[in-house]
């Protein structure tokens, strides 16, 4: 069993300023990807994964009791196939702020959650809005608190321009062109950074 890829993301600006409604322009960043999986033999890796997975599923089972409104899952189904050793097997790195739960988030969504937005649909604002607000709560349990940003980036893997907590919308960047001028691009620290202290240390100095 291997699902599909869900791609790291960059954050080109607005970092933590986006929970208290500055603007942000975030891309998806296909170098990088995380798919759920099964193996008949688990690494390590594997195995410390679905511990995790399973600390969610009981996250996502009081999710749904308290907001059934926002969103439910196919909690049976999920549970069944934690059980069976379902992990994520991400090249994502975790810590460096690219969006590993991010993408966990909407791998899970996708596969697992009831009456689910798709790709497919016209993406109008208030869906984008429902998405973000959706994946705000899940992701939570990863950093507590999230503006939901990252997952929707990884799940509809295009360009998110946020204009304003409420409002956002999907957009293009241009093109790479052949003259060199300007880039983006990633340095590696080689320095991890745990994200829910960093967030907490921009609230309480906000």
């Amino acid at each position: 069993m291997k699902g599909p890829l869900f791609y790291s993301k960059i954050l080109l600006f607005g970092e933590y300023g986006i929970i208290k409604d500055s603007k942000g322009l975030s891309i998806p960043y296909n170098f990088n990807n995380g798919a759920l999986k099964v193996d008949e033999n688990p690494t390590q890796e594997a195995i410390k994964s679905n511990a995790s997975l399973r600390r969610f599923v009981t996250y996502l089972e009081n999710l749904q009791q308290e907001q059934p409104e926002l969103v439910t899952f196919n909690i049976e189904i999920l549970k069944a196939d934690v059980e069976r050793g379902m992990y994520f097997d991400s090249s994502i790195p975790q810590g460096y702020g690219v969006g590993s739960s991010g993408a966990l988030v909407a791998a899970i969504y996708d596969k697992y959650a009831n009456n689910k937005i798709t790709v497919l649909e016209n993406l109008t604002r208030d869906k984008l809005l429902q998405l973000k607000a959706i994946f705000s709560q899940m992701e939570s349990f990863f950093h507590g608190k999230s503006s939901g940003l990252d997952p929707l980036n990884s799940y509809l893997s295009i360009p998110i321009l946020i204009n304003a907590k409420d409002n956002i919308e999907a957009t293009g960047i241009p093109s790479q062109s052949s003259t060199g001028k300007g880039a983006v691009f990633l340095l590696d620290s080689g320095i991890v950074g745990e994200t829910a202290p960093m967030v907490n240390i921009f609230m309480e100095n906000f």
